[in-house]
């Protein structure tokens, strides 16, 4: 049961009265309380001195033995370095495990403090970054990746995208790094070695682009006799409609080598060809005219919006595969009698170019997805309109390699609408001094 400080103060109490009593009967008063007061002062110093030792040297030890109120505050402080002991023995179990898990990951980890010091990392790390325990502890992780993309890394809004770079110490090993924020303003940096998935992708790319490349002369002397063929009046006429299918297919795998090789000549540069000043309105008032052709009988209601003032600085061919590609999807997957809606328009943020249909939409799962290659959301629907899956690919690439970004918003039933988002920087007027002009119908070039 706890001791009560009340029964100390009884206790001291006592004593007095004892005191008073004792000095009444000898006739020293002051004389006896002196002493008992003497008495008391000497066993609380006593006792103090024995928890000062205690605490110093021997706290792993029991506490000293003593009555009263002292007794209690030995036994609470011992109960309390008991628990904060067990509470220890718990934290470091925890770190432990934490250091091992971290030890055992295929990713390299770093830990930084709030001003970007590192103050742990894992064997993956030390391999990747040639790291050494405990010179680089609180140097800033800034300094010891320099390169161009890092500027751009440690920015707040790009804490989910990471960025891929050579090692500071093996430009053979090409590194992947992603931020992650916790606790407070600490951030966790994760290295993934990605050399061997780029060389797969690499080897992929090659293996695309040689394929391509070698199926086009063979398409294009079947395309050619098929042709020939097709033109004969004296071929029988069932036959002439089996040569018609074969033509329209070897049309079809020749676009589809066109795509491939135009995706894997993105892929491959990542900077646009020679730019000029790109007239966007009239490219997209020919182009309205070949979705027009193109929708045949299902006469889509075509509205087209464009400002004629805005021009764009740009690669010509890239610009206009970017828009015949949505355009184009628009036309093949918007019912007959639907309405197709081509704006080209500027404001504070740039250019943007968009495309409004009323087509059968697509379900949120896939728009993460939509701009990889080959993919379909309706494989039967995408045969059937001619759809080889790399056109929203091509779009995503162009729009990279031109600084631009694609957006993608629709819901199944209502339709859907691609925007292209082009930089201020990159906007042109026709009134500008100075800047040359390419009228896209021509094939030509101006000067305003």
């Amino acid at each position: 049961m706890p001791y009560n400080w009340t029964n100390e103060l009884w206790r001291i109490l006592a004593s007095l009265v004892l005191a008073l009593l004792i000095g009444w009967m000898v006739g020293q008063i002051t004389l006896a309380l002196l002493l008992v007061i003497t008495v008391w002062f000497a066993s609380y110093f006593i006792r103090l001195v024995r928890l000062d030792r205690w605490l110093r040297f021997d706290r792993k030890q029991e506490p000293p033995h003593s009555t009263g109120l002292w007794g209690e505050t030995f036994t609470g402080i011992y109960r309390l370095q008991q628990r904060a002991r067990k509470r220890n023995k718990r934290l470091i179990k925890t770190l432990n495990r934490f250091r091992e898990t971290t030890a055992a990951l295929p990713d390299g980890v770093v830990l930084l403090r709030e001003e970007g010091e590192i103050e742990w990392w894992n064997a993956e790390a030390t391999r990747l970054l040639q790291l050494k325990y405990p010179q680089d502890v609180g140097l800033r992780l800034a300094n010891l990746l320099r390169h161009p993309a890092m500027a751009a890394f440690w920015q707040d809004d790009a804490q989910d995208e990471p960025i891929t770079i050579n090692s500071p110490y093996n430009d053979a090993i090409r590194i992947s790094l992603r931020r992650v924020e916790y606790g407070n303003n600490q951030t966790l940096v994760i290295i993934r070695d990605v050399t061997l998935i780029e060389q797969l992708q690499q080897m992929r790319r090659d293996f695309v682009a040689n394929i391509s490349h070698e199926l086009r002369t063979p398409l294009t002397v079947l395309s050619g006799y098929l042709e020939s063929l097709v033109e004969d009046e004296t071929v029988d006429q069932q036959l002439h409609h089996t040569l018609e299918v074969m033509q329209q297919q070897t049309r079809r795998m020749q676009q589809l080598t066109e795509d491939l090789m135009l995706l894997s000549r993105f892929e491959h540069s990542r900077e646009p060809g020679e730019k000029v000043v790109v007239n966007v309105p009239q490219m997209l008032s020919r182009l309205k005219e070949q979705a027009r052709i193109l929708g045949g009988e299902r006469e889509h209601t075509i509205l087209l919006e464009a400002d004629p003032t805005l021009y764009l600085w740009g690669e010509p061919r890239e610009l206009d595969s970017i828009f015949t590609n949505l355009v184009v999807n628009a036309v093949n997957y918007t019912p007959g009698s639907g309405a197709i809606r081509i704006r080209w328009h500027e404001d504070d943020t740039g250019a943007h170019f968009e495309v409004n249909d009323t087509g059968i939409g697509i379900a949120p799962r896939h728009i993460p997805r939509l701009t990889e290659r080959f993919y379909r959301v309706d494989v039967d629907r995408s045969r059937h309109s001619g759809g080889s899956g790399l056109g929203l690919a091509i779009v995503k690439h162009a729009m990279q390699r031109n600084r631009g970004s694609l957006r993608i918003d629709s819901e199944v039933g209502q339709g859907s609408t691609f925007i292209c988002d082009f930089p201020p920087e990159l906007v042109r007027h026709p009134d500008e001094q100075g800047r040359g002009t390419r009228d896209e119908g021509r094939g030509g070039k101006t000067a305003s």
